[in-house]
């Protein structure tokens, strides 16, 4: 069974405490503190497996917890880190966070593997608290928690092509018929019920990925006929074939269902009403002399500005022209697909009215930054990163603390620091 969702338990590992010990040792009967600090927690990372092609491994294993760090032992030594957790994905994967439904991460493109969850940092040992006038510090600092989320995973087809239309205007056998594909093919609604990936290969041309995507209804974008789980699917894509049924064999009104599925289309996302489409009249080798469907079909091409070609997947007729045009235009429109962009922000699920300070240090020329709420967001972000730094410096101006150091006199170039951190203040 195809599986393109799934849901889980994601938890990064607590940092180790640090320890409390004094140095002891024959012929040093006054030693000083010598506690270790605690190891890091490992990481939650996800990570492109090129291998997998569903989310069916997630229904067997729902939870996924990383190990966490060791406490910190005597004689300075610190604890081990804990072992960061790499779960695989399929490319094309989608991590939302379950409660606000934000985009956390997009497994596509360039971003082939990500760290969703830091592990919790360690804790200080006592060593560390020695000072001239607390040379027996019997206290350390316990390690940072972990993160923790439910996410949902939603598997979006990468291809290049999507074909759109009713269940039975031979999007299958168009497929089977262009592509190395096999998809199951039958005389009845619905055949297909997973999308269908196949690759075309063009002598002399750029090939192509195309999705056959599973029949789209009227009441699509309001989850009829599993409406939801298939339009998800031509997000990713750059281009549409658009197939309609030019014989009308089953009754149907080819201009309708064109309608129908663009309407349903636009009620789900802007984004694929935008796509750019090619409008394919399939079945024309039984197409009746009295009927005026290809007239009709050509009519509304014209009016929409939407190529027109007419096929017979089953035949071969006018495939050829077709695929070309279809390569042609993916030329003109580019080569990267679309990509979410993470929507999650974890200053959201701190609490917003928790207490901070923010002091100017006349010694060191430093402005200091202290309180669980920066703390907080410091063990949620990486600095090092251009994006994870410019995402805490607009966590700081939200919240506003860049205001209360300004009132302190804060100015560009001046040194911020915040547990152990410094940076240069510049304004943005």
């Amino acid at each position: 069974m195809f599986a393109d969702y799934a849901k889980i338990y994601i938890k990064s590992g607590k940092g180790g405490d640090g320890h409390v010990s004094f140095r002891r040792e024959l012929y040093v009967p006054a030693g000083g503190p010598d506690g270790g600090n605690g190891g890091r927690g490992g990481d939650i990372i996800f990570e492109v497996d090129t291998g997998l092609n569903t989310l069916g491994d997630f229904r067997s294993v729902r939870r996924f917890i990383a190990q966490d760090g060791q406490e910190g032992s005597s004689k300075r030594r610190s604890g081990k880190d804990g072992e960061d957790l790499v779960i695989r994905v399929p490319e094309g994967t989608v991590i939302r966070d379950l409660e606000t439904g934000k985009v956390m991460a997009d497994m596509s493109g360039d971003n082939r593997r990500e760290i969703l969850l830091k592990g919790g940092r360690g804790g200080t040992g006592n060593m560390n608290y020695a000072t001239p006038t607390m040379q027996a510090p019997l206290y350390a600092k316990p390690g940072r928690p972990g993160q923790e989320r439910t996410v949902t995973l939603e598997l979006k087809c990468i291809a290049d092509v999507g074909l759109l239309g009713y269940p039975n205007v031979g999007k299958s056998t168009f497929l089977a018929a262009v592509t190395n594909a096999k998809p199951k093919i039958a005389d009845y609604a619905f055949t297909t019920i997973t999308p269908n990936l196949g690759v075309v290969d063009l002598p002399g041309g750029a090939g192509f990925v195309i999705a056959d995507i599973p029949g789209l209804i009227e009441g699509a974008a309001d989850g009829v006929g599993l409406g939801h789980d298939f339009l998800k699917h031509v997000e990713r894509t750059r281009l549409l074939l658009h197939i309609v049924d030019a014989s009308g064999y089953e009754g149907r009104d080819p201009v309708e269902d064109i309608e129908t599925i663009n309407t349903e289309l636009a009620r789900y996302s802007d984004l694929l009403a935008s796509l750019p489409q090619i409008l394919v009249a399939n079945k024309i080798d039984i197409v009746e002399e009295e009927s005026d469907n290809l007239s009709r079909l050509k009519a509304y091409a014209a009016a929409h500005d939407m190529p027109f070609f007419e096929i017979s997947a089953a035949t071969g007729q006018g495939l050829k022209e077709l695929l070309y045009a279809a390569s042609r235009r993916l030329q003109e429109i580019g080569q990267k697909p679309k990509v979410f962009e993470r929507e999650f922000d974890w200053a959201e699920t701190i609490e917003p009215n928790l207490p901070f300070t923010a002091e100017y240090d006349a010694k060191k020329k430093e402005y200091v930054v202290e309180g669980p709420l920066i703390e907080k967001m410091l063990g949620y972000t990486n600095l090092m990163s251009e994006k994870g730094f410019l995402f805490f410096q607009k966590f700081l101006r939200d919240r506003g603390i860049l205001d209360a150091l300004k009132e302190k006199g804060l100015k560009e170039g001046d040194t911020v620091r915040l547990y152990g951190h410094s940076f240069e203040y510049y304004e943005d």
